[in-house]
């Protein structure tokens, strides 16, 4: 049997007049019956391949034709989205450099600029760059002993500000934390007498920014109408189990990144894992709590939703997380010294 005569006869006489599929294939079949002499129950494996690939590619062609001009237009459109958020991004530094230029002679309004610039970049893409710098600077200035409580503080505003508004699963709390994590550990080792500190802190930020995401992301579910969920789902399976596992995921990041390590960093990490383990019950009291709530919210839907995109910004990326990363030393710095001023004077009026 001449599969090649068959395949040309195939695509010749293929009849796109007929509305259904079934109809088309039928009266190919029948017509390559009466004119080629041709019976599909004779053909072996490899003429049964050629001829089935050639039924295809005719009976296809046209939504082929389709599928190539949408993923066409696809790429054009992704690549017009990721230079519309690279504007974004830059022109909301812009908006904060003539902000900033207005209220340099004002350290308390540079401070709440500065906080509310925190809130509104996106940190995903320069979370690496951005903890170096906030951590080296609390280290060059730190003049009262405080350095961990420092880097505590602005290790949590970091982590919350990059996890809270995308996706809460494994794999990019994962990153998200490894980044923080690894980003401390390259800066102790090159500081061994402070190491402890930076670890320690940076360990104890990374926790309370995770409870803290997770506490906005449970309230705001509370609040959300179950035909909403996908504006906070994206994965409703893995979401919940997920939850139920933080503290895992939380003490997996760390010994990783611990096995990683030179000796001296290996214990510190180890060790400090070790004696965060209340701390980390508390983090997985919250996501179990935050875990029902979804329960009890969007149990009964569909549990698959649209995708909440991370995106990240290409301009100057290395030169932005430097400056953001000194001005959230600052945030954390003028957030600690008031707690520091308002524990003081509690203390003073039980004195008197």
């Amino acid at each position: 049997m001449d599969i090649e005569k068959i395949n040309s006869a195939l695509e010749e006489g293929y009849n796109r007049r007929y509305k259904s599929v079934e109809k088309r294939v039928s009266s190919i079949v029948e017509e390559l019956q009466e004119s080629e002499n041709f019976d599909i129950e004779k053909l072996e494996l490899v003429q049964m391949r050629s001829f089935v690939a050639t039924l295809l590619n005719t009976e296809t062609k046209s939504l082929q034709e389709d599928v190539e001009t949408l993923l066409a237009q696809k790429e054009l459109i992704e690549r017009s989205l990721e230079k519309k958020h690279a504007q974004l991004q830059d022109t909301k530094y812009d908006v904060f450099e003539v902000l900033e230029a207005k209220v340099t002679s004002n350290d308390m309004a540079l401070s709440k600029l500065h906080q509310v610039k925190l809130q509104s970049i996106d940190l995903y893409d320069i979370l690496s760059e951005m903890v170096e710098s906030a951590i080296i600077t609390a280290l060059e200035k730190d003049e009262d002993g405080e350095i961990k409580e420092t880097i505590v503080e602005i290790v949590k505003e970091i982590t919350f500000e990059a996890i809270k508004e995308g996706s809460l699963n494994t794999i990019r709390v994962r990153k998200i934390l490894s980044t923080v994590l690894n980003s401390a550990i390259e800066i102790a080792e090159a500081s061994p007498n402070r190491a402890e500190n930076i670890l320690k802190g940076t360990m104890k930020g990374m926790r309370g920014g995770l409870v803290h995401s997770i506490d906005r992301f449970k309230k705001r579910l509370a609040f959300t109408p179950a035909e909403a969920k996908h504006i906070l789902v994206d994965d409703y399976d893995t979401i919940i189990e997920d939850l139920n596992q933080t503290d895992t995921l939380f003490s997996q990041v760390v010994i990783t990144q611990a096995s990683k390590s030179v000796q001296n960093i290996r214990s510190i990490l180890i060790n400090t894992n070790k004696e965060m383990r209340y701390d980390l019950e508390e983090l997985l009291h919250i996501s179990k709590e935050t875990a029902d709530v979804m329960k009890d919210k969007f149990s009964t839907l569909a549990h698959s939703a649209v995708k909440k995109a991370d995106t990240a910004f290409s301009s100057q990326k290395a030169q932005e997380a430097k400056k953001m990363g000194k001005e959230a030393w600052g945030v954390a710095k003028s957030a600690l010294g008031s707690a520091i001023k308002s524990a003081k004077g509690a203390m003073d009026k039980k004195v008197k």
